[in-house]
């Protein structure tokens, strides 16, 4: 049984781990077995805007680029939320017409994430990345359809655990983003709390993974 990094900035190639490597348009490497396509928040430069959508757009129709993303919106930063949502929202347009699921990063911002979602009318997978809120958003978050994935803050933060324990298993992704965690930490963290064995985790993980996926 394999893990799934849903999310990871770092191709490390191990025949265990399936890993989901997050990767920006401008620095595109097709070396890469499976990977996410996304503009960041942070990264977005409005002169490279049209030219980074159309990369995302060449790219998603491939068979190893498995969603669209990270992407998504972060109140936190001096770019405007007016360009970040514009930005976003076209990102979300292209998932959609290529019916592929989004990866997203998204801080302070959750309810206008929402409102995005259900006025585009997005059909396909959302997976917020890096979960570490509390079960009241948790809860709003899964009521819109969405997924959560959980890595490095529920290793460093034991008040996670009664939020990651009220996830169903069919909605949870493991991931490792850019720590220093390694994935197979985060599975035996979590099959603990889960009180479950780390190979049953692995198939709730494949599950999903086949769900969303579409494997």
């Amino acid at each position: 049984m394999q893990y799934f990094n849903l999310h990871t900035h770092q191709f490390k190639n191990q025949e265990a781990i399936l890993e989901l490597v997050n990767q920006y348009p401008w620095e595109f490497d097709d070396s890469i077995t499976n990977y996410s396509i996304g503009i960041h928040p942070w990264h977005i430069v409005e002169a490279r805007i049209h030219s980074d959508l159309a990369i995302i757009e060449s790219k998603l129709p491939l068979q190893n680029c498995l969603a669209l993303g990270e992407c998504g919106l972060d109140k936190r930063i001096e770019i405007s939320m007016d360009l970040q949502k514009a930005v976003f929202e076209k990102q979300l347009l292209l998932a959609e017409k290529y019916k592929k699921p989004v990866v997203i990063h998204c801080v302070a911002a959750f309810q206008e994430l929402v409102e995005i979602k259900n006025q585009l009318q997005i059909t396909v997978p959302i997976v917020i990345h890096g979960f570490s809120k509390n079960q009241q958003l948790a809860k709003q978050l899964l009521d819109n359809g969405f997924y959560l994935s959980f890595g490095k803050y529920l290793l460093m933060n034991p008040e996670l655990e009664s939020v990651f324990n009220s996830i169903p298993e069919n909605r949870v992704f493991l991931e490792t983003d850019t720590s220093d965690y390694t994935i197979e930490e985060v599975y035996a963290l979590a099959a603990k709390y889960k009180k479950i064995t780390v190979t049953g985790l692995q198939q709730i993980i494949s599950n999903n993974f086949n769900t969303v996926f579409n494997k």
